[in-house]
């Protein structure tokens, strides 16, 4: 089983910036992706971004440009660089694990981003 504890979140104006962590322990698949998603108050849970052992990135169109993902393989942590927040950035972002080639996944218990205006 793979915990994922995440980070970062708070209260930011619009306009600023945020990077939220994630650092993930247990059996921690070897093939794996991590990513970020979101559930914004009344809305379903997005993906934001993630990012593959390998280092490819994929994003949700609504962060293009202004979200960075990477990863710290060594230290088994991903990180989200948000810049631009906007008030519809607004919600509570989650960490997720999952196997390439297989169906076991984790989810972190999320982490609350408020964006002001």
């Amino acid at each position: 089983q793979v915990q994922l504890v995440e980070s970062g979140g708070g209260l930011v104006q619009a306009g600023g910036s945020l990077r939220l962590s994630c650092v993930a322990s247990g059996s921690i698949f070897s093939n794996n992706v991590m990513g970020w998603y979101r559930r914004a108050p009344g809305k379903q849970r997005e993906l934001v971004a993630e990012i593959t052992s390998g280092g490819m990135t994929n994003y949700a169109d609504s962060v293009k440009g202004r979200a960075t993902i990477s990863r710290d393989t060594a230290k088994n942590t991903v990180y989200l660089q948000m810049n631009s927040l906007k008030p519809e950035d607004t919600a509570v972002y989650y960490c997720k694990i999952r196997q390439v080639s297989g169906p076991y996944f984790s989810w972190g218990q999320g982490t609350q981003v408020t964006v002001s205006s």
